[in-house]
């Protein structure tokens, strides 16, 4: 493509920058950090802390404001954890942001989409995707993908003078443009609310703990209210009536559930940005890790993409030498800039030929042409450019292709439209190498191992893709199929279910591929760095991109490999379940205090005595059995296989847990109270311990499978526990244990926990769990 148009100078590009004429930068991944602090300041739960603790501040008892103290570290926790995520993620962006070739002071230079003016010069090539409202100046033909903006997906043929919108890319091809529009002014901007883009589903952990917070919205107020008017028509003082009531909402708000999952998702995408992947939608991270099925494309996942000419073969009365000049003049005069091209040209004489007319590459035509003096050539694949393959050369091309060679064809014709070629001259095959990438074999033995089904889907011959995916250790590589051989009729849920190599697929049924395993109830994955793979990234759960793939690539998908390195995708899996186990894990804990401070509301507001706990009380029980641990544990390395059943995980402790302390509760207001006269403040000291006793046999329970770091865990919060009541008691309102009126009491209870935690947790276990379809 020449680059002889005059761009603008210096001078010119300053005047247009002083009037605003300047592009906008790409949209930031992160959210500011004004954002960040609003979002985590500003939460409904915040709002009902606020109040709770202007209304403790009305009673006096100044202590009982503690918990406020904890609510605002855990606030604190999640800003700080977000802006430095933040940053990493920002850093390694940068890293993956497009560039552009512009024409300025009569030479080329290379920018990023900011830094572009109104009336740049841009040169565009294949993959490209345009930043900026253009008009084309110069080009020999190109084809352009404006499916961001219209939705369709059909390639559009442009010419000198055509106007190309912003958000569109170039499907084939390459041509000059002058930027037209810019910034606010342009097409993707001024349409940013109408621009059509694909639906990512959200996390599913936090779209299940958001229908719990939703719940929690609803009860909470109503019961508070109900406890509060219950204390003052039982003869409490309203002191007492705060304050019980505080501590019972106090105990409903899981706050910290939602900040565990949200820290971790993205502690995980700063992880994974240390190891050079850009994640671009936290919730993909947790997506990858449920994926059943990965669709792989051939070149730059499978291979390097690295290729190189091997040799061409003679099929008519031309010699090598001959076919070598017509391929390497044809290869030139066409333009193309991929890695094909680049292979020819970088091997093969260059004769010099101009070409009058070209047609470049198409995913969708798989062939590209040029008309010079010498005559129409054509290079694509034989299936594609022939009508009908004879059997001898279809015997031919399959011999090649088995030993791992990519067969690309060299004709003549005696037309040069993208439609029809006319009569068709075969001169001989091309034999193109690719190489198999470093630890590709480790890679997707990994995959496999995790009961990830690998499916290769690429544009190349079928049989050339098998062998390279055998060579790679893909299972059932042998189970093949060509997709060009196929009518218009084609069966999409049936070549799922029985081949994993597809192989000639256009762009279009690479979509249609992806669709069938959805519609099969698979959650599918699918990795690319070209064009032709936008559709099917688009369309699948998760999209993988490779950092030397297209703009237009790396602008749709969920992850981009900056590196390129697709054994990457290895820790993505992996944070993804370390993510998903543990959530499910430390939310029973979360959801143990709501569930039993909802029941004990409900049941105390039929009852004369106060509400067990005051909220100074529950500080030791969410710091030591919940928030310290369940931080912890969030953290802990856990790459078991995703259950899919996140309520039952979490109810499995969770139920037994709450139905253990409101027994307990129960038996010491009952029996405590009546039989052994112990006084409000014995009672909820006990009820603090045996519901702490209880929490922590729920720590443990979570903990599982135990090591000596999460024993040591647990261990060191049962002492913590009992320091507190040894040394602390008078800060939290709690009497002393160490009274044989008491004692007689409470260890009996103490002793039973355990066993009694079990029982319930059988029971519950066959008559409830067992019967429920969890989703």
């Amino acid at each position: 493509m020449a680059t002889s148009i005059q761009g603008l100078t210096e001078k010119e590009v300053q005047q247009r920058i002083d009037a605003g004429q300047q592009n906008e930068p790409a949209p930031s991944l992160t959210r500011s950090v004004k954002v960040i602090f609003r979002d985590n300041i500003l939460t409904w739960f915040n709002l009902i802390n606020l109040i709770l603790g202007i209304l403790v501040l009305f009673t006096g008892s100044y202590k009982n404001e503690l918990f406020l103290g904890v609510a605002v570290v855990n606030t604190a926790i999640g800003i700080f954890q977000e802006i430095r995520s933040k940053r990493q993620i920002d850093k390694m962006s940068l890293l993956s942001e497009a560039t552009y070739q512009v024409q300025r002071d009569q030479r080329v230079v290379t920018l990023h989409q900011d830094a572009l003016v109104q009336d740049d010069v841009l040169i565009l090539k294949r993959g490209d995707q345009l930043p900026v409202d253009a008009q084309i100046v110069a080009t020999t033909g190109i084809e352009v993908d404006e499916s961001q903006i219209t939705g369709e997906s059909t390639p559009i043929a442009k010419t000198v003078g055509d106007e190309l919108v912003s958000g569109s890319f170039l499907v084939s091809g390459q041509a000059t443009v002058r930027a037209t529009h810019v910034g606010a002014k342009s097409f993707m901007s001024s349409l940013s609310s109408e621009v059509q883009t694909s639906e990512r589903s959200d996390s599913q952990l936090l779209t299940t703990i958001n229908r719990i917070i939703k719940i929690l919205t609803i009860v909470i107020v109503p019961l508070g209210g109900g406890l509060f008017i219950s204390r003052l028509l039982g003869h409490s003082s309203i002191n007492q009536a705060i304050l019980g009531t505080t501590a019972a909402m106090i105990g409903m708000i899981p706050e910290g559930l939602v900040l565990l999952t949200s820290v971790s998702l993205a502690v995980s995408a700063m992880n994974l940005a240390r190891r050079r992947v850009l994640v671009r939608e936290l919730p993909a991270i947790e997506g990858l890790a449920r994926v059943d099925v990965l669709g792989l494309d051939k070149t730059g996942t499978i291979t390097s993409g690295n290729l190189q000419f091997s040799q061409i073969v003679p099929l008519g009365s031309q010699s090598v030498t001959q076919l070598e000049t017509i391929v390497g003049g044809i290869a030139r005069a066409i333009g193309d800039d991929n890695e094909t091209a680049r292979a020819l040209t970088s091997a093969l004489p260059d004769p010099n030929w101009q070409a009058k007319t070209t047609v470049p590459f198409s995913s969708a035509r798989k062939w590209s042409g040029a008309a010079v003096e010498q005559g129409n050539f054509v290079i694509g694949a034989p299936e594609f450019i022939l009508k009908r393959v004879p059997d001898d050369l279809a015997t031919q091309i399959h011999q090649y292709a088995a030993k791992g060679y990519r067969v690309l064809c060299i004709a003549q014709t005696s037309q040069l439209t993208p439609d029809d070629l006319g009569e068709v001259k075969l001169l001989g095959l091309i034999l193109i190498e690719d190489e198999i990438r470093e630890n590709a074999v480790e890679t997707f033995r990994y995959f496999q191992n995790q009961d990830v089904a690998l499916k290769v889907i690429s544009g190349d011959n079928p049989t050339t893709v098998a062998n390279i995916a055998s060579r790679a250790g893909i299972a059932h590589s042998d189970q093949l199929i060509d997709m060009s051989s196929l009518g218009d009729d084609i069966d999409y849920d049936a070549l799922v279910a029985n081949y994993t190599v597809f192989g000639r697929v256009t762009p279009t049924q690479k979509k249609q591929l992806v669709m069938a395993w959805q519609r099969a109830g698979h959650t599918v994955a699918m990795t690319g760095d070209g064009v032709n793979d936008i559709l099917a990234l688009r369309q699948a759960n998760c999209g993988i991109a490779m950092a030397s793939g297209s703009e237009a690539t790396k602008s749709i998908a969920d992850f981009v490999l900056i590196n390129s390195n697709f054994d990457a995708m290895l820790h993505v899996l992996n944070e993804g379940r370390r993510v998903i186990n543990n959530i499910e894990r430390v939310a029973s804990l979360y959801l143990v205090k709501t569930m039993y401070s909802v029941a004990l509301s409900l049941i105390f507001i039929f009852m004369i005595s106060n509400y067990p706990f005051q909220p100074i009380q529950l500080t030791p029980i969410s710091t030591l059995t919940v928030g310290i641990p369940s931080f912890i544990l969030a953290l802990e390395p856990n790459h078991q296989r995703i259950t899919g059943q996140f309520m039952k995980q979490v109810m499995v402790i969770a139920l037994p847990a709450a139905v253990c302390v409101v027994t307990y509760i129960m038996v010491i207001e009952l029996v405590g109270g009546v039989q052994f006269n112990l006084n409000y403040a014995e009672t909820s000291t006990l009820c603090v311990l045996l519901t702490g006793a209880v929490c922590l046999i729920a720590l443990l329970m979570a903990a599982r499978p135990l090591n000596r770091l999460k024993l040591g865990l647990v261990v060191l919060m049962a002492v913590c526990f009992v320091m507190v009541f040894v040394f602390f008691g008078r800060l939290f309102s709690l009497t002393s244990i160490f009274n044989w009126q008491m004692c007689i009491f409470y260890i009996p209870l103490l002793v039973t926990v355990y066993p009694f935690f079990y029982v319930v947790q059988e029971i519950l276990g066959k008559r409830i769990f067992g019967k429920i379809k969890w989703q």
